[in-house]
C-alpha cells in the first residue's frame, strides 16, 4: 500500500511469531472492518464485548459480534442506503454501539456519532450538515431530541431504535426493528458475511470511515473527515507502545468516555480491536469505581479532570484512616515528586521499598490489581497530578491530539521517559514540527481528510509545504509547545486561547486553571485578562469542601448565600493565594468572582469531553468579569 511500512521490524519484540502476526496485521488492514473481522475469525468463541445487565456481567463473543455486525450491514443496504451514505449514531456506551460503528461502515457507509447530550437544535445542525439518511438511536429518552430534529430537517428516511421507541406520527420516517435487523439463519449469517467481505474489497484506507464533530469550545460544531487510515495509524502507534513498554496480553478496556468523542472511538473501541482485547462497558461514573475493581482493566482511558476527581478521593480516604496510612501518602508524594526531578536520595530508598510493600498495592486493588497504564488526553494533564498517581503506584500516560488527527499525535511511553510536563513523543508514522510562531503542526496519515463541507476552514488547518508538495498536508493544531532535547512534545497552551495581556505579555490560561483546580477550595476556574493589566478568575468552589466548612464554621450549607459570606470568600482567597505564590507578577490571579453554578454539560458551559466552554462562560459573565477592572 503506497505510503505504509510494514512494522514487523520494527514494533516485533516478541518471539512469539502469532504475536508479532497480530501487531503487523493493523499497519497492513485496509479497513477498520476488515481488521474486525480477522480478528474475530481468530478469536472465535473469547469474549469481545460485555455488559452488566441485572447484576451480572453478559458476554458477547467475537463470533457472535461479527455475525451481528454482518446482519446489520445488510439490513442496512436493503433499505436502500448506499456506498458513501451517512448514518447517525446516538446512543450511550453499550455493545449495540460497537456493532452498530462496524456494521454502518462495513454497509460502505459512512458513521455519524452524536452526543447523548444534545439538544434538538444540535442534533438538528447536525442532520442538517451530515445529510443523514438514517438514524440508529439507543432509547426513548435520547429518541425525545431526536424525532422532532428529523422530522425538521427532512432528511432521514430511518430510524433503527436499539431498546423500545414510543413511536408516534413523524412524517415520511420509516420505523425499524433493531432485534430483527440484527438476527437472521445460519443460511443469513453466511450470506451476510459474504456479501460484507466482497464489499470489504472495494475499501480502501482513504476512505471516510466516519464524520466526528468537533464538541465545539469555540462555535458551532465541524465535522471531521477521519478516514480508515487514520483510525488505523493512531492503533499501530497505540499498539506498538502497549507491545513494546508493557508486553501483549490479555488486553481489558474499561469504556465510559463518550464513544461519540475520537478519543474514546480510536482508543477505547478500536484499540482494543486492533489488540484483540475485550471491551467492558461501565455503567456509569457513579459506578466506575465498583465497574473498576469488577472488571480490573489493563488499560484505561481517561480524562484529567476525572484524574483529579479520583485524586481528591484517595486523599480524602488516606486523611480519614490517618495515621501510618497518612505518613506513607505524604511520604510517597515527596519522593514522587523527587524521582520526576530525578533527584532521589539515599533515603529515599529503604522509606519506598516499605511504601512498595504496605500502601501501593492497597491503591493498585482498588484499580483492579491488573493495570498496566492509565493513558489521558482530550486536555491538558496538570504534572501535580500525574505525579501523583506515579506515586501511588499507577503508570500514567499522558497522550495529546485533536479529533483532525484521528485523534492521537503523541504518547508518553516508559520506553522514552515519563516526564509529566509533557506529552511524549510523536507516534510512529507521525511527523512534527514547530512553526516559527510556536505553533504545533503534524503530518501523516492521521490527518483528517478536512471538514465536511467547510471548504475555508479546512484550507485554514490543512496546508501543504511547497517545498514537498507530494507529501501531504501539515495540520495546523492551533497548539503552542516546543520538542524538549529527547524529542518529547511539550505543550504551552491553545494560540487561540493564549491571554495577550495589556503590555503584550503571553500567558497561559489552562496552566494557571489546573493550578487553581489543585487547591481543595476551588472545584472549577476561568481565568480572563486578554488586553488587560492583570488576571482575574472566575472560580466554582469544590462543592464538598464548601460543605465541610460550613459545618466547621457553624454556617447553613447554602453554596449561594456562603458566596456572600466574607469568612468563606477569604477562606477561597487563600487557595488563590498558595497559586499565586508559584506565579510570575504577571500570572497571578488578582481578583475573582464566584460562578452562578458549577459548568457543566447541561448548561453548555463544558464540552462532553470535560473542557470548559469559554465563549459561553464569557458570553454570560464577562459583564461581572470586566467589573473586576473597574473596582
Amino acid at each position: 500500500m503506497p505510503g505504509h511500512q510494514s512494522t514487523e521490524t520494527a514494533i516485533c519484540q516478541s518471539p512469539d511469531p502469532e504475536e508479532c502476526l497480530e501487531l503487523s496485521d493493523i499497519e497492513t488492514a485496509n479497513s477498520l472492518v476488515e481488521l474486525f473481522l480477522d480478528r474475530a475469525e481468530s478469536r472465535g468463541e473469547t469474549t469481545f464485548l460485555a455488559t452488566k445487565k441485572r447484576g451480572e456481567w453478559q458476554p458477547i463473543s467475537w463470533r457472535e459480534a461479527a455475525d451481528r455486525v454482518c446482519l446489520l450491514a445488510e439490513s442496512l443496504r436493503e433499505l436502500g442506503l448506499e456506498d458513501g451514505d451517512r448514518v447517525a449514531l446516538v446512543s450511550e456506551n453499550r455493545p449495540e454501539w460497537c456493532i452498530a460503528d462496524l456494521a454502518i461502515m462495513a454497509a460502505g457507509c459512512v458513521t455519524v456519532p452524536a452526543y447523548i447530550t444534545n439538544t434538538e437544535r444540535d442534533h438538528l445542525h447536525i442532520l442538517d450538515n451530515s445529510g443523514a439518511k438514517a438514524v440508529i438511536v439507543s432509547n426513548d429518552r435520547l429518541s425525545k431530541p431526536l424525532i422532532p430534529a428529523m422530522m425538521q430537517s427532512g432528511i432521514a428516511d430511518h430510524i433503527i431504535p436499539i431498546d423500545r421507541v414510543k413511536s408516534s406520527q413523524s412524517g415520511m420516517i420509516s420505523w425499524h426493528d433493531w432485534d430483527a435487523m440484527v438476527s437472521g439463519s445460519e443460511d443469513r449469517i453466511g450470506t451476510s458475511r459474504a456479501a460484507v467481505r466482497q464489499r470489504l474489497q472495494g475499501i480502501t484506507r482513504d476512505q471516510t470511515a466516519c464524520i466526528i464533530y468537533t464538541s465545539g469550545t469555540g462555535g458551532a460544531p465541524r465535522g471531521v473527515l477521519q478516514h480508515h487510515g487514520a483510525i488505523l495509524c493512531n492503533v499501530t502507534g497505540a499498539a506498538e507502545i502497549l507491545a513494546d513498554d508493557f508486553g501483549w496480553g490479555e488486553e481489558r478496556f474499561l469504556s465510559f468516555l463518550p464513544l461519540s468523542h475520537a478519543y474514546e472511538h480510536t482508543g477505547g473501541q478500536y484499540l482494543p480491536i486492533g489488540m484483540g482485547g475485550q471491551i467492558y462497558y461501565a455503567e456509569g461514573l457513579e459506578k466506575l469505581a465498583s465497574n473498576i475493581e469488577e472488571t480490573q482493566p489493563t488499560i484505561m482511558v481517561v480524562v484529567p479532570r476525572l484524574f483529579e476527581v479520583l485524586r481528591t478521593r484517595i486523599m480524602k480516604n488516606i486523611e480519614k484512616q490517618g495515621g501510618m496510612a497518612l505518613t506513607l501518602m505524604n511520604k510517597a508524594i515527596e519522593i514522587g515528586e523527587r524521582r520526576s526531578r530525578g533527584a532521589m536520595n539515599l533515603l529515599d530508598y529503604p522509606v519506598d521499598f516499605v511504601i512498595e510493600r504496605v500502601l501501593r498495592p492497597k491503591i493498585r486493588a482498588k484499580f483492579g490489581g491488573k493495570l498496566k497504564a492509565m493513558v489521558s488526553g482530550g486536555a491538558p494533564l496538570n504534572p501535580e497530578v500525574g505525579i501523583f498517581f506515579e506515586s501511588v503506584g499507577l503508570t500514567m500516560l499522558q497522550g495529546y491530539g485533536q479529533t483532525e488527527s484521528g485523534p492521537v499525535i503523541s504518547c508518553n511511553r516508559p520506553a522514552a521517559g515519563i516526564a509529566m510536563d509533557t506529552v511524549g513523543p510523536p507516534m510512529k508514522g507521525v511527523e512534527v514540527r514547530i512553526a516559527d510562531d510556536g505553533e504545533i503542526l503534524c503530518r501523516g496519515e492521521l490527518v483528517m481528510h478536512g471538514y465536511w463541507q467547510n471548504q475555508p476552514e479546512t484550507e485554514r488547518v490543512l496546508k501543504r509545504d511547497p517545498a514537498e508538495p507530494d507529501k501531504g498536508p501539515w495540520l495546523h493544531t492551533g497548539d503552542i509547545g516546543h520538542i524538549d532535547h529527547v524529542g518529547r512534545i511539550k505543550i504551552t497552551d491553545r494560540k487561540k486561547d493564549m491571554i495577550v495581556n495589556d503590555k503584550g505579555d503571553n500567558i497561559a490560561p489552562q496552566k494557571l486553571e489546573g493550578m487553581l483546580t489543585l487547591q481543595p477550595e476551588i472545584g472549577q476556574a476561568m481565568v480572563a485578562g486578554d488586553q488587560r493589566p492583570h488576571i482575574v478568575g472566575l472560580l466554582v468552589p469544590d462543592a464538598e469542601w464548601a460543605m465541610d466548612w460550613a459545618r466547621d464554621n457553624g454556617k447553613d450549607f447554602d453554596l449561594s448565600a456562603l458566596q456572600q459570606d466574607d469568612a468563606f470568600r477569604a477562606a477561597v482567597r487563600a487557595g488563590v493565594d498558595r497559586v499565586n505564590k508559584d506565579l510570575s507578577v504577571t500570572e497571578k490571579v488578582r481578583k475573582f468572582i464566584f460562578a452562578d453554578e458549577a459548568f457543566s454539560i447541561e448548561n453548555e458551559e463544558m464540552t462532553p469531553s470535560m473542557k470548559i466552554r469559554r465563549h459561553k462562560i464569557r458570553e454570560r459573565y464577562q459583564d461581572r468579569l470586566d467589573g473586576l477592572y473597574r473596582g
